[in-house]
């Protein structure tokens, strides 16, 4: 038997139902018994929608009003009423089984499967499996127009029916003329038979979707794959706009009703190995592709979701290669990954299994853990987790930044494709950085002076927005902006580089600094109000340094500790400053513009001390190891130096930018706690670079970006 089934939403209507996300408004259906060709009753069910704005067409084309929708059942009652009089009708006319006939896929795939998935009710089994009339017809009659371009209306024409469609309320004209289009389909004539039923999986399948390669024949296959493995281009999507903690299933969910292929769901990562909110999506043929385009800004919870046309090329680059340990891994299908992220680098597989507990079993014990490792073997601190059930993997991310040793763990939801990514990323990656990034420096290295002293000539803007900068600050000073001294305007920024929502700022007397606390104490910058504070040059230089300023008195910086430098060495030299070739390795927004005098060159001994000299005059905050700004932006600039400027400056000072080749080194794997001391300790007794050169240069977030290592130095 067939139900044959038509449906309208309050939105779009024809080729374009279910491109607009609107909620279905009516269902009309009636059981044919194929074999006696008898019919059962014809039923029509308005449904109640959540949002009861009809648009035109559909006021139009059904005559339907908000005030007789808002009398109906909702979807989850009416599909219930459904279920109960299509088993009436059945019994009725003496059969027990059905499969649903619609016209086109749009109904079952496009309005039914999506809008159940996001009200959280499950459709019953006769949704998953269903006959396409359009396409049944086509192959019935195949001089008829091509399948996209057939309607009840056409399909009727061709027949000859003579059904009159302003004669029957809406939904009821086409469920009839459907019928009999089936019946002269079933004539002697045609005498046609429904064989092969549309299908809608049930869930999506993971797991890598080509075939492992073992052994030394990975990496031949990896080198060659983009040539011997194609993924047809009319297959592929691209999501754009995702959660950043969407996993496959939740892309799945968003695409519910249309077939993605087994491991076809590809989460794009940034080069730090982190989701960008992008995802590739391969679907089983070129025809769920073309649906899948018509969800262009649907939306998955608040958000809504771009959905653009992608090509095979870009599909295997993101989900085509795997390696042994990988394949072994992800050898077990139907399993839920979770990905780990912030390990310790010594933790064990052991480690591991005794956070997760046992009431989140992992699958395969041991085996089922793969840890993400560097090409030189080292751990990156990521591990990935297979639990053989949903309530498993629910457990595991309640541990969500719970405590592995001395260190917080992330847990996420996580795909084979990802897997597949991060740790062949990992495995053909680069450990050096090929050249070093372009000099920066000052085009204007003006002197300046902090103050120090305990003269209370400076004041502390606390609470600032972090996306303030020097011109929201002066902005907001008003009037006192010109008592300010020149070059002082201090934002501290935190261990990431950014502004930590903290800045200074040297006044010209004690007197200024005392009546811009008064005027602007929790004055408003854009939305947040700021405290403003008086203070001394001493207590902004201990916290521009590392220290602290509360109200429980001021704790010095390390670097201001008597413990941190031996008998034997000086612990610091006023006269040496940071260099202008040092401070070039330095992000723009953390340079320090440089003061060079003869004196102070004259006077500089031999060899560096043990602790740098130039540290007292960072102005750093020592924990972050970056360093804080001392002048504004508004009065210097920085631009990228081109090769000759540099060369001219280099020759200029008779001091090479670069020492030879072989006095570089680079230290990998360092705690993230390491700071100058402890560096310095490992490599006491040897000599350190000549004249005034700052030994110690901590790498960029760019350049750590392409080395992909945690904490890294580079010692000259």
């Amino acid at each position: 038997s067939l139900v044959v089934l038509f449906g309208a939403t309050a939105g779009a209507y024809g080729a374009k139902l279910g491109s607009d996300e609107r909620e279905l408004i009516l269902l009309v259906w009636q059981v044919v018994d194929l074999h006696s060709k008898k019919v059962g009753t014809l039923h029509k069910s308005l449904v109640k929608a959540d949002n009861l704005d009809l648009s035109d067409q559909c006021r139009e084309v059904s005559g339907l009003t908000p005030e007789g929708l808002g009398k109906a059942e909702p979807l989850d009652r009416v599909l219930q009423q459904f279920s109960q009089l299509v088993s009436s009708d059945l019994k009725v006319l003496g059969r027990s089984s059905y499969t649903l006939c619609s016209d086109g896929q749009l109904l079952i795939r496009q309005v039914l499967h999506p809008e159940t998935s996001k009200k959280n009710f499950l459709l019953s089994d006769c949704f998953y499996s269903f006959y396409d009339l359009r396409k049944e017809f086509h192959t019935c009659y195949p001089s008829s127009a091509a399948v996209k371009d057939q309607t009840i209306k056409t399909m009727a024409e061709y027949l000859g029916l003579g059904t009159d469609e302003a004669e029957e309320d809406f939904g009821v004209w086409q469920v009839k003329t459907m019928v009999a289009i089936i019946f002269s389909m079933l004539s002697e004539g045609c005498n046609h038979v429904f064989a092969e039923p549309e299908t809608v999986k049930y869930k999506y399948e993971t797991g890598p979707w080509i075939k492992a390669y073992f052994g030394f024949f990975f990496f031949f296959f990896f080198l060659c794959s983009s040539k011997s493995e194609t993924v047809d281009s009319e297959t592929v999507i691209r999501a754009r706009g995702l959660p950043w903690q969407s996993s496959d299933q939740d892309i799945a969910r968003f695409f519910k009703g249309l077939n993605i292929a087994k491991g076809g769901v590809a989460l794009c990562l940034n080069s730090q190995g982190r989701r960008n909110g992008e995802a590739l999506v391969r679907f089983v043929n070129s025809e769920q592709r073309d649906l899948a385009l018509e969800r262009h800004k649907h939306h998955m919870g608040s958000r809504y979701i771009e959905v653009y046309k992608a090509t095979g090329e870009e599909f295997l680059k993101i989900a085509g290669g795997t390696s042994n340990e990988v394949a072994q891994f992800l050898s077990k299908e139907n399993q839920v990954i979770i990905r780990m992220r912030g390990l310790p680098f010594t933790a064990t597989q052991e480690d591991v299994l005794g956070f997760l507990g046992p009431e989140c079993p992992v699958t395969g014990g041991k085996e089922g853990l793969l840890f993400v490792k560097y090409p030189d073997g080292r751990p990156t601190g990521d591990a990935f987790v297979l639990f053989s059930c949903e309530e498993y993997a629910q457990n595991a991310l309640k541990k969500h930044k719970e405590i592995l040793g001395k260190r917080y763990i992330e847990l996420f939801r996580s795909t084979a494709a990802e897997v597949q990514q991060v740790v062949l990323n990992r495995y053909m990656s680069t450990p050096l950085i090929p050249t070093l990034p372009t000099p920066i420096i000052p085009v204007i290295p003006p002197p300046y002076t902090i103050a120090t002293g305990s003269i209370r000539d400076c004041v502390r803007l606390r609470g600032l927005p972090y996306t303030a900068g020097i011109d929201d600050i002066l902005e907001f000073m008003g009037d006192a902006t010109g008592d300010i001294k020149p070059h002082g305007v201090h934002m501290v920024l935190n261990q990431q580089g950014r502004p930590s929502g903290d800045a200074f700022i040297q006044m010209k007397s004690a007197d200024k600094a005392f009546m811009v606390a008064q005027k602007c104490h929790k004055k408003m910058m854009k939305d947040r109000y700021v405290e403003v504070f008086q203070c001394s040059g001493e207590e902004m230089n201990f916290v521009l340094m590392g220290g602290t300023l509360n109200r429980s008195g001021l704790s010095p910086p390390p670097c201001k500790l008597p413990c941190l430098s031996p008998p034997a060495y000086a612990a610091f030299q006023t006269a040496a400053v940071i260099p202008a070739e040092a401070a070039a390795l330095y992000q723009p927004q953390a340079l320090l513009p440089t003061t060079r005098t003869p004196q102070a060159s004259a006077a500089a001994p031999p060899t560096v001390t043990y602790y740098p000299a130039q540290a007292a005059q960072l102005y750093m905050n020592y924990t972050a190891y970056y360093p804080s700004p001392p002048v504004s932006p508004t009065t210097v600039g920085y631009i990228a130096a081109p090769p000759g400027a540099v060369a001219a400056a280099a020759t200029a000072t008779h001091t090479p930018i670069l020492p030879q080749p072989g006095a570089l080194v680079r230290m990998q794997g360092l705690p993230y706690n390491t700071g100058m001391k402890e560096i310095l300790s490992f490599f006491q007794g040897y000599q350190y670079a000549p004249d005034d050169y700052n030994g110690l240069i901590q790498l960029s977030d760019q350049a750590r970006s392409v080395l992909q290592a945690p904490k890294e130095w580079v010692c000259l």
